[in-house]
């Protein structure tokens, strides 16, 4: 029997059959234009560019916050990472797609605001990644299926952390980068309150 896939779909039954369903992302080209849709295990397996959406959270004292990736997960189980999100769906922003996630795993609500985006070529495949940041006063209840630890750091302790821990490959550069735009006056004002 064959299983229809939704939108963003992750697992569904259809007459007692349980059926697996692949995200849908466009692909796109190397000046971020759309070239069409594809499934995302597609995207990866070819290794055809598309769009991921984070967000680096930090609270009300400017601490960042970190989590540990659950070990049931097939990509990067186990590996700590600075942002939050996932693969953009068809016609979502990298906001929308970070937001999204940022409920999904931890459960939180926030203002996202989309910093910069550049072609990372690091992890399962190349892809767009759109970096956002936001404040979270809060953190709900963290998806234990997504997340298995998280908690707040401060610049310096990140920066030791990085050195120490095993992060997801894309922590370091989303880091540097991180850093550098908050550190152009011009950048940090481009597009958020």
């Amino acid at each position: 029997m064959a299983c229809s896939s939704g939108h963003f779909g992750r697992v569904s039954v259809v007459s007692g059959t349980v059926c697996v369903v692949d995200e849908l992302v466009e692909r796109v080209d190397a000046e971020d234009r759309v070239l069409g849709v594809v499934s995302r295990r597609e995207a990866v397996r070819e290794g055809w560019l598309h769009r991921v959406g984070v967000v680096v959270c930090r609270d009300r004292q400017g601490r960042f916050l970190v989590h540990r990736r659950a070990e049931q997960l097939s990509r990067f189980p186990g590996h700590y990472e600075l942002g939050v999100g996932g693969a953009a769906g068809v016609g979502e922003s990298y906001e929308q797609a970070a937001a999204r996630e940022l409920g999904e795993e931890l459960g939180a609500r926030a203002a996202v605001c989309l910093r910069f985006k550049f072609l990372n070529r690091g992890g399962l495949s190349p892809h767009w990644l759109g970096v956002c940041d936001a404040v979270l006063p809060e953190i709900g209840a963290p998806d234990p299926g997504e997340v298995a630890w998280h908690g707040w750091l401060t610049e310096s302790e990140l920066r030791r952390t990085l050195q120490q821990w095993t992060f997801t490959p894309d922590s370091h550069e989303i880091f540097g980068r991180y850093l550098a735009c908050r550190a152009d006056p011009a950048s940090s004002r481009r597009g958020c309150s």
